[in-house]
Protein backbone atom coordinates (compact mmCIF):
# COMPACT_ATOMS: atom_id res chain seq x y z
CA UNK A 1 0.00 0.00 0.00
CA UNK A 2 2.92 2.31 0.81
CA UNK A 3 4.47 1.85 -2.67
CA UNK A 4 1.16 2.57 -4.36
CA UNK A 5 0.84 5.74 -2.79
CA UNK A 6 4.49 6.74 -3.34
CA UNK A 7 4.35 5.91 -7.23
CA UNK A 8 1.29 7.87 -7.07
CA UNK A 9 2.76 10.61 -5.58
CA UNK A 10 6.16 10.30 -8.08
CA UNK A 11 3.27 10.21 -10.97
CA UNK A 12 1.67 13.56 -10.17
CA UNK A 13 5.43 14.93 -9.78
CA UNK A 14 6.14 13.64 -13.05
CA UNK A 15 3.20 14.77 -15.06
CA UNK A 16 3.89 18.44 -13.07
CA UNK A 17 7.39 18.74 -14.13
CA UNK A 18 6.38 18.15 -17.50
CA UNK A 19 2.97 20.43 -17.36
CA UNK A 20 6.09 23.17 -16.47
CA UNK A 21 8.21 22.38 -19.30
CA UNK A 22 4.85 23.15 -21.55
CA UNK A 23 4.88 26.25 -20.38
CA UNK A 24 8.83 26.98 -20.45
CA UNK A 25 8.79 30.33 -20.69
CA UNK A 26 6.50 31.74 -18.39
CA UNK A 27 8.08 30.07 -15.91
CA UNK A 28 11.24 30.75 -17.06
CA UNK A 29 10.36 34.67 -16.58
CA UNK A 30 9.32 34.00 -13.10
CA UNK A 31 12.19 31.66 -12.36
CA UNK A 32 14.41 34.34 -13.19
CA UNK A 33 12.28 37.65 -11.24
CA UNK A 34 12.16 34.93 -8.65
CA UNK A 35 15.94 34.38 -8.42
CA UNK A 36 16.68 38.09 -8.87
CA UNK A 37 14.88 38.86 -5.60
CA UNK A 38 16.15 36.32 -3.97
CA UNK A 39 19.76 37.04 -4.66
CA UNK A 40 19.41 40.74 -3.35
CA UNK A 41 17.83 39.88 -0.56
CA UNK A 42 20.30 36.82 0.19
CA UNK A 43 23.34 39.32 -0.30
CA UNK A 44 22.14 41.62 1.92
CA UNK A 45 21.90 38.81 4.60
CA UNK A 46 25.56 37.32 3.39
CA UNK A 47 27.09 41.07 4.16
CA UNK A 48 25.50 42.17 7.10
CA UNK A 49 26.52 38.63 8.72
CA UNK A 50 30.12 38.35 7.21
CA UNK A 51 30.94 42.38 8.35
CA UNK A 52 29.35 41.68 11.46
CA UNK A 53 31.86 38.89 12.03
CA UNK A 54 34.73 40.67 10.61
CA UNK A 55 34.01 43.40 13.08
CA UNK A 56 33.39 41.97 15.94
CA UNK A 57 36.89 39.84 15.14
CA UNK A 58 38.69 42.95 15.24
CA UNK A 59 37.25 43.73 18.51
CA UNK A 60 38.55 40.45 20.33
CA UNK A 61 41.60 42.39 21.28
CA UNK A 62 40.34 45.72 22.00
CA UNK A 63 40.97 46.88 25.82
CA UNK A 64 38.14 45.70 28.36
CA UNK A 65 37.52 49.53 29.19
CA UNK A 66 38.31 52.43 27.37
CA UNK A 67 38.15 55.81 28.93
CA UNK A 68 37.93 59.24 27.03
CA UNK A 69 37.29 62.59 27.92
CA UNK A 70 34.34 64.61 26.80
CA UNK A 71 33.71 68.46 26.42
CA UNK A 72 30.74 70.38 25.01
CA UNK A 73 29.84 66.95 24.01
CA UNK A 74 32.90 66.05 22.18
CA UNK A 75 35.95 63.96 22.67
CA UNK A 76 38.57 65.87 24.05
CA UNK A 77 42.53 65.00 24.99
CA UNK A 78 42.16 63.52 28.59
CA UNK A 79 45.07 64.67 31.56
CA UNK A 80 47.45 61.69 31.97
CA UNK A 81 46.82 62.60 35.86
CA UNK A 82 43.13 60.79 35.82
CA UNK A 83 45.08 57.99 34.63
CA UNK A 84 46.90 57.66 38.02
CA UNK A 85 43.84 58.07 39.94
CA UNK A 86 42.57 55.44 38.02
CA UNK A 87 45.02 53.41 38.19
CA UNK A 88 44.47 53.80 42.66
CA UNK A 89 40.84 52.20 41.98
CA UNK A 90 40.65 48.48 43.48
CA UNK A 91 40.31 45.69 40.73
CA UNK A 92 42.74 48.00 38.31
CA UNK A 93 45.58 46.26 36.36
CA UNK A 94 47.19 48.86 34.26
CA UNK A 95 46.47 51.81 33.14
CA UNK A 96 48.18 52.94 29.31
CA UNK A 97 47.94 56.28 27.76
CA UNK A 98 46.79 56.05 23.73
CA UNK A 99 48.09 58.71 21.20
CA UNK A 100 46.05 58.47 18.08
CA UNK A 101 44.19 60.70 15.71
CA UNK A 102 42.43 61.14 12.50
CA UNK A 103 44.21 62.45 9.48
CA UNK A 104 43.02 63.71 5.92
CA UNK A 105 45.04 63.50 3.06
CA UNK A 106 43.92 66.39 0.44
CA UNK A 107 45.88 64.44 -2.30
CA UNK A 108 44.27 61.33 -2.21
CA UNK A 109 40.70 62.22 -0.30
CA UNK A 110 41.59 59.20 1.98
CA UNK A 111 41.51 59.66 5.78
CA UNK A 112 44.23 57.73 7.59
CA UNK A 113 44.51 56.95 11.19
CA UNK A 114 47.33 57.33 13.17
CA UNK A 115 48.61 55.94 16.10
CA UNK A 116 51.49 56.32 18.22
CA UNK A 117 54.11 53.66 19.24
CA UNK A 118 56.05 54.44 22.59
CA UNK A 119 58.60 52.05 24.28
CA UNK A 120 56.28 49.29 25.10
CA UNK A 121 55.61 49.00 21.11
CA UNK A 122 52.80 46.25 20.44
CA UNK A 123 52.96 44.62 23.58
CA UNK A 124 50.45 46.38 25.79
CA UNK A 125 46.92 45.34 26.86
CA UNK A 126 44.39 46.01 24.09
CA UNK A 127 46.48 46.43 21.53
CA UNK A 128 45.53 45.34 18.04
CA UNK A 129 47.23 42.55 17.12
CA UNK A 130 49.47 43.36 13.63
CA UNK A 131 51.27 41.11 11.57
CA UNK A 132 54.99 42.28 10.16
CA UNK A 133 54.39 41.61 5.91
CA UNK A 134 57.79 43.11 4.87
CA UNK A 135 60.24 45.56 7.02
CA UNK A 136 60.71 45.88 10.95
CA UNK A 137 58.58 47.29 13.95
CA UNK A 138 59.47 51.02 15.20
CA UNK A 139 61.75 50.63 18.17
CA UNK A 140 62.71 52.32 21.39
CA UNK A 141 64.24 55.92 20.60
CA UNK A 142 63.65 55.75 16.60
CA UNK A 143 62.53 58.52 14.72
CA UNK A 144 61.22 60.00 11.46
CA UNK A 145 59.73 56.18 10.27
CA UNK A 146 56.45 54.91 10.12
CA UNK A 147 54.57 51.75 9.51
CA UNK A 148 51.65 51.88 7.04
CA UNK A 149 49.03 49.53 6.46
CA UNK A 150 47.92 47.72 2.94
CA UNK A 151 45.49 50.22 2.29
CA UNK A 152 47.95 53.23 2.82
CA UNK A 153 50.84 51.55 1.08
CA UNK A 154 48.38 51.24 -2.18
CA UNK A 155 46.90 54.80 -2.18
CA UNK A 156 50.19 56.33 -1.39
CA UNK A 157 52.32 53.79 -3.91
CA UNK A 158 54.89 53.42 -1.41
CA UNK A 159 56.84 50.01 -0.38
CA UNK A 160 60.02 50.00 2.12
CA UNK A 161 62.07 52.59 2.05
CA UNK A 162 59.54 55.22 0.85
CA UNK A 163 58.76 58.34 2.12
CA UNK A 164 55.36 59.65 3.50
CA UNK A 165 54.47 62.90 3.88
CA UNK A 166 52.40 64.29 6.43
CA UNK A 167 51.16 68.15 7.32
CA UNK A 168 51.11 68.55 10.78
CA UNK A 169 49.20 71.08 13.20
CA UNK A 170 51.62 73.94 12.27
CA UNK A 171 50.63 73.48 8.17
CA UNK A 172 54.69 72.45 7.70
CA UNK A 173 55.22 69.08 5.64
CA UNK A 174 56.94 66.34 7.62
CA UNK A 175 58.33 63.14 5.97
CA UNK A 176 58.69 59.85 7.48
CA UNK A 177 60.40 56.40 6.04
CA UNK A 178 58.26 53.65 5.55
CA UNK A 179 60.56 50.69 7.08
CA UNK A 180 57.21 47.94 7.61
CA UNK A 181 54.39 46.84 6.01
CA UNK A 182 52.06 45.24 8.55
CA UNK A 183 48.69 43.30 8.70
CA UNK A 184 46.01 42.66 10.90
CA UNK A 185 44.13 39.76 11.32
CA UNK A 186 40.97 42.06 10.04
CA UNK A 187 41.56 44.66 7.82
CA UNK A 188 38.64 46.54 8.97
CA UNK A 189 40.60 48.84 11.53
CA UNK A 190 43.62 48.69 9.88
CA UNK A 191 43.31 49.43 6.42
CA UNK A 192 44.10 53.00 6.75
CA UNK A 193 46.60 52.86 9.98
CA UNK A 194 49.49 54.48 9.95
CA UNK A 195 52.05 54.03 12.97
CA UNK A 196 54.20 56.52 14.28
CA UNK A 197 57.06 56.97 17.02
CA UNK A 198 54.87 58.18 19.80
CA UNK A 199 57.16 61.44 19.70
CA UNK A 200 56.58 62.02 16.62
CA UNK A 201 52.70 61.63 16.89
CA UNK A 202 52.52 63.84 19.44
CA UNK A 203 54.41 66.86 17.84
CA UNK A 204 52.68 65.96 14.85
CA UNK A 205 49.10 66.59 16.69
CA UNK A 206 50.67 69.74 18.92
CA UNK A 207 49.67 67.60 21.74
CA UNK A 208 50.46 68.42 25.57
CA UNK A 209 52.78 66.49 26.98
CA UNK A 210 50.41 65.84 29.91
CA UNK A 211 47.84 64.69 27.59
CA UNK A 212 46.38 61.57 25.87
CA UNK A 213 44.34 60.43 23.31
CA UNK A 214 42.26 58.07 25.52
CA UNK A 215 43.45 55.62 28.46
CA UNK A 216 43.18 51.59 28.04
CA UNK A 217 42.01 50.22 31.11
CA UNK A 218 43.21 46.24 32.16
CA UNK A 219 40.71 44.87 34.83
CA UNK A 220 41.51 42.15 36.93
CA UNK A 221 37.81 40.64 36.67
CA UNK A 222 36.05 40.75 33.70
CA UNK A 223 32.67 40.99 35.33
CA UNK A 224 34.03 44.19 37.39
CA UNK A 225 34.13 46.66 34.18
CA UNK A 226 30.64 48.13 35.12
CA UNK A 227 31.38 48.81 38.28
CA UNK A 228 35.13 50.58 37.51
CA UNK A 229 33.01 52.54 35.15
CA UNK A 230 31.01 53.50 37.74
CA UNK A 231 33.53 54.55 40.18
CA UNK A 232 35.45 56.57 37.35
CA UNK A 233 32.66 58.72 36.46
CA UNK A 234 31.76 59.21 40.48
CA UNK A 235 35.79 60.70 40.59
CA UNK A 236 35.59 61.84 37.30
CA UNK A 237 32.66 63.49 35.87
CA UNK A 238 33.89 64.65 32.85
CA UNK A 239 35.11 61.10 31.53
CA UNK A 240 33.26 58.63 29.56
CA UNK A 241 34.33 55.22 29.86
CA UNK A 242 33.60 52.58 27.10
CA UNK A 243 33.57 48.90 28.02
CA UNK A 244 34.35 46.45 25.36
CA UNK A 245 30.61 45.29 25.49
CA UNK A 246 29.22 48.72 24.65
CA UNK A 247 31.58 48.75 21.40
CA UNK A 248 30.18 45.12 20.40
CA UNK A 249 26.82 46.54 21.01
CA UNK A 250 27.59 49.49 18.67
CA UNK A 251 28.84 47.62 15.67
CA UNK A 252 26.59 45.48 15.79
CA UNK A 253 23.70 47.85 15.96
CA UNK A 254 25.77 49.65 12.75
CA UNK A 255 25.50 46.89 10.76
CA UNK A 256 22.10 45.62 11.56
CA UNK A 257 20.58 49.54 11.05
CA UNK A 258 22.98 49.94 7.41
CA UNK A 259 21.33 45.91 6.89
CA UNK A 260 17.55 47.34 7.38
CA UNK A 261 18.40 50.47 5.39
CA UNK A 262 19.28 48.08 2.43
CA UNK A 263 16.57 46.10 3.37
CA UNK A 264 14.06 49.12 2.95
CA UNK A 265 15.83 50.14 -0.01
CA UNK A 266 14.90 46.59 -2.00
CA UNK A 267 11.19 46.98 -0.28
CA UNK A 268 9.49 48.53 -3.52
CA UNK A 269 11.55 45.83 -5.24
CA UNK A 270 9.91 42.84 -3.30
CA UNK A 271 6.61 44.56 -3.41
CA UNK A 272 6.42 44.45 -7.14
CA UNK A 273 8.06 40.92 -7.14
CA UNK A 274 4.61 39.99 -5.20
CA UNK A 275 2.68 41.64 -7.54
CA UNK A 276 4.43 40.17 -10.70
CA UNK A 277 3.59 36.31 -8.68
CA UNK A 278 0.19 36.70 -7.57
CA UNK A 279 -0.94 38.18 -11.35
CA UNK A 280 1.39 35.18 -13.23
CA UNK A 281 -0.29 32.62 -10.70
CA UNK A 282 -3.28 33.77 -10.08
CA UNK A 283 -4.11 34.48 -13.65
CA UNK A 284 -4.71 30.84 -14.98
CA UNK A 285 -4.74 30.77 -18.74
CA UNK A 286 -6.87 29.38 -20.78
CA UNK A 287 -4.49 26.32 -21.51
CA UNK A 288 -4.83 25.87 -16.97
CA UNK A 289 -8.03 26.04 -17.13
CA UNK A 290 -8.55 23.49 -20.16
CA UNK A 291 -6.58 21.40 -18.07
CA UNK A 292 -8.09 20.86 -14.65
CA UNK A 293 -11.09 20.68 -16.07
CA UNK A 294 -9.84 17.67 -18.41
CA UNK A 295 -8.33 16.36 -15.43
CA UNK A 296 -11.52 16.59 -13.32
CA UNK A 297 -13.23 14.96 -16.39
CA UNK A 298 -10.77 11.85 -16.23
CA UNK A 299 -11.63 11.08 -12.83
CA UNK A 300 -8.95 13.18 -10.59
CA UNK A 301 -9.89 14.25 -7.11
CA UNK A 302 -9.96 17.75 -6.10
CA UNK A 303 -6.85 17.11 -4.06
CA UNK A 304 -4.62 15.28 -7.02
CA UNK A 305 -5.50 18.57 -8.36
CA UNK A 306 -4.01 20.78 -5.34
CA UNK A 307 -0.92 18.18 -4.95
CA UNK A 308 0.27 19.15 -8.74
CA UNK A 309 0.28 22.51 -8.63
CA UNK A 310 1.61 22.26 -5.31
CA UNK A 311 4.19 20.01 -6.92
CA UNK A 312 4.30 23.19 -9.86
CA UNK A 313 4.91 25.78 -7.32
CA UNK A 314 7.37 24.40 -4.90
CA UNK A 315 9.23 22.89 -7.80
CA UNK A 316 9.38 26.84 -8.94
CA UNK A 317 9.92 28.86 -5.86
CA UNK A 318 12.87 25.69 -4.72
CA UNK A 319 14.99 26.35 -7.73
CA UNK A 320 14.46 29.56 -8.05
CA UNK A 321 15.46 30.39 -4.11
CA UNK A 322 18.27 27.99 -4.65
CA UNK A 323 19.71 29.76 -7.48
CA UNK A 324 19.29 33.07 -5.67
CA UNK A 325 20.50 32.05 -2.36
CA UNK A 326 23.55 30.65 -4.61
CA UNK A 327 23.96 33.46 -6.45
CA UNK A 328 23.91 35.38 -2.96
CA UNK A 329 26.32 33.78 -1.26
CA UNK A 330 28.76 33.66 -4.66
CA UNK A 331 28.36 37.81 -4.95
CA UNK A 332 29.43 38.11 -1.12
CA UNK A 333 32.17 35.87 -1.11
CA UNK A 334 33.55 35.43 -4.34
CA UNK A 335 33.17 38.56 -5.66
CA UNK A 336 33.29 41.05 -2.88
CA UNK A 337 29.76 42.44 -2.44
CA UNK A 338 30.57 44.75 -5.48
CA UNK A 339 27.36 45.93 -5.79
CA UNK A 340 26.15 46.58 -1.97
CA UNK A 341 29.60 47.35 -0.43
CA UNK A 342 29.70 51.10 -0.80
CA UNK A 343 26.75 51.22 1.31
CA UNK A 344 28.10 49.32 4.38
CA UNK A 345 31.45 50.40 4.23
CA UNK A 346 31.61 54.23 5.56
CA UNK A 347 32.59 57.51 5.26
CA UNK A 348 36.28 57.36 4.05
CA UNK A 349 37.11 56.80 0.60
CA UNK A 350 40.15 54.58 1.54
CA UNK A 351 37.94 51.12 1.67
CA UNK A 352 39.54 47.86 3.03
CA UNK A 353 40.22 45.21 0.59
CA UNK A 354 38.34 42.26 2.70
CA UNK A 355 38.07 38.84 2.22
CA UNK A 356 34.90 38.24 3.35
CA UNK A 357 33.07 34.59 5.16
CA UNK A 358 29.59 35.20 4.65
CA UNK A 359 27.78 32.51 7.35
CA UNK A 360 25.07 30.60 6.59
CA UNK A 361 22.56 31.06 9.33
CA UNK A 362 19.89 28.86 9.45
CA UNK A 363 17.20 31.31 10.84
CA UNK A 364 18.21 34.11 8.25
CA UNK A 365 17.41 31.64 5.46
CA UNK A 366 14.21 30.34 7.21
CA UNK A 367 12.95 33.96 7.21
CA UNK A 368 13.81 34.60 3.77
CA UNK A 369 12.31 31.35 2.64
CA UNK A 370 8.95 31.77 4.78
CA UNK A 371 8.75 35.87 2.58
CA UNK A 372 9.68 34.77 -0.52
CA UNK A 373 8.38 30.39 -1.33
CA UNK A 374 6.01 30.09 0.93
CA UNK A 375 3.48 33.19 -0.38
CA UNK A 376 4.55 32.14 -4.09
CA UNK A 377 3.30 28.38 -3.38
CA UNK A 378 0.24 29.88 -1.36
CA UNK A 379 -0.51 32.14 -4.56
CA UNK A 380 -0.26 29.38 -7.05
CA UNK A 381 -2.28 26.51 -5.31
CA UNK A 382 -5.86 28.94 -4.18
CA UNK A 383 -6.47 29.63 -7.75
CA UNK A 384 -6.05 25.88 -8.41
CA UNK A 385 -8.79 24.89 -5.85
CA UNK A 386 -11.23 27.48 -6.68
CA UNK A 387 -10.50 26.12 -10.40
CA UNK A 388 -10.74 22.31 -9.23
CA UNK A 389 -14.10 22.73 -7.08
CA UNK A 390 -16.02 24.05 -9.67
CA UNK A 391 -17.94 21.62 -12.43
CA UNK A 392 -15.72 20.19 -15.13
CA UNK A 393 -18.05 20.93 -17.47
CA UNK A 394 -18.00 24.88 -17.12
CA UNK A 395 -14.40 24.96 -16.39
CA UNK A 396 -14.03 23.83 -19.95
CA UNK A 397 -16.91 26.35 -21.41
CA UNK A 398 -15.29 29.14 -20.00
CA UNK A 399 -12.02 28.11 -21.47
Amino acid sequence: MGSYHLGRHLKILEFALSSMLRRRTKNLGLVLVFAALVFLLSSIVFLTGALRTEALATLEASPQLLVQRAMAGRHALIPLDYGELIARLPGVGSVTPRYWGYYYDIYTGANYTLLGIGDQGLESPGSTPLRLVEGSFIMPGQRRVCLIGEGVARVRGTRIGGMVSLRDARGWMQEYEVIGLFASPSRLLTNDLILLPEADLKAHFGMPDDRATDLMVEVYNPHEVDNISRKILERLPDARPISHAEIQRTYETLFNWRGGLLLAMFLGAMAAFMILAWDKATGLSADERREIGILKAIGWETSDILELKLWEGAALALVAFLAGVTAGYAHVQRFGSELLMPVLEGWSTLFPAIDLAPQLDPYALGVLFSLTVVPYIVATVVPSWKAAITDPDRVMRAS
